[in-house]
């Protein structure tokens, strides 16, 4: 290359051209040739460009792999949209569950205080069904009872004084008397013990309570012995009837 360069300078200097030389352009790759003060020539390979920068010519490999990037995200993509299905129906299935496991919880808190509020009651019930025989007692002491003298009245008084403590702290509990004189028998409340035949009541009229009935709250705690109003029979019907019995 050296020899070549050195003709070609003897060759420009026979012809008289200058000596210095811009650029030749040797085999593949152009070379620079610059003359230096002395006069003599320096000659410097220029690399030729093999990638120049923003190079945007396309070719079938380039045109491969962006096909593969592009069916590689809509892959992605297609998967993710998937999982995001999978996640919404596995979301709303344990939003069913915890509504349906709240919903029970409900009902079971609701069933438990129910039963536990007619546990309450059927035990202050009893309760009070064996109190109230001794009511019974201290009202047919009062009945039957007269004092004479100033020692009996004293008596008399400490025992009702008892009756009355016993009788309100019943009404605290929600326990209240029947009053069934002279109202329609009901079986619903009454229990009918004797029938009495008399023309001054109408038929099924109570006459009598001969064992007091209470109520606990709105409810029947126990029912009223009483005595009813039955039809008078007609004498001279029964004198008839009793006649022809004898013939």
């Amino acid at each position: 290359m050296m020899d070549e360069n050195k003709q070609i300078n003897n060759t420009s200097q026979q012809l008289g051209e200058p000596t210095e030389v811009k650029q030749v352009m040797m085999s593949d790759s152009p070379t620079q040739i610059n003359s230096n003060e002395s006069g003599s020539e320096v000659t410097e390979q220029v690399a030729a460009p093999n990638n120049v920068p923003g190079d945007t010519t396309l070719t079938p490999e380039n045109g491969v792999a962006a096909s593969e990037k592009t069916e590689a995200q809509t892959a992605a993509l297609t998967e993710l949209t998937q999982q995001i299905e999978s996640l919404k129906a596995q979301l709303e299935e344990r939003n069913t569950q915890y509504m349906r496991i709240a919903a029970d919880f409900e009902n079971y808190r609701k069933r438990t205080s129910k039963e536990k509020e007619e546990l309450d009651a059927q035990v202050k019930r009893n309760t009070i069904l064996e109190l109230l025989p001794v009511v019974d007692n201290f009202e047919r002491a009062r009945s039957h009872l007269k004092p004479q003298s100033e020692g009996e009245m004293t008596i008399h008084k400490s025992y009702q004084g008892v009756y009355k403590q016993l009788v309100d702290s019943l009404k605290r509990l929600g326990v209240s008397p029947m009053r069934p004189d002279g109202q329609e028998f009901d079986p619903n409340l009454h229990e009918a013990v004797m029938r009495e035949p008399t023309d001054e009541h109408p038929e099924g009229t109570v006459l009598e309570e001969l064992v007091r009935g209470y109520y606990l709250g709105d409810r029947v705690l126990r029912h009223a012995m009483v005595k009813v109003a039955a039809p008078k029979e007609d004498t001279s019907s029964a004198s008839e009837n009793q006649s022809s019995a004898d013939s």
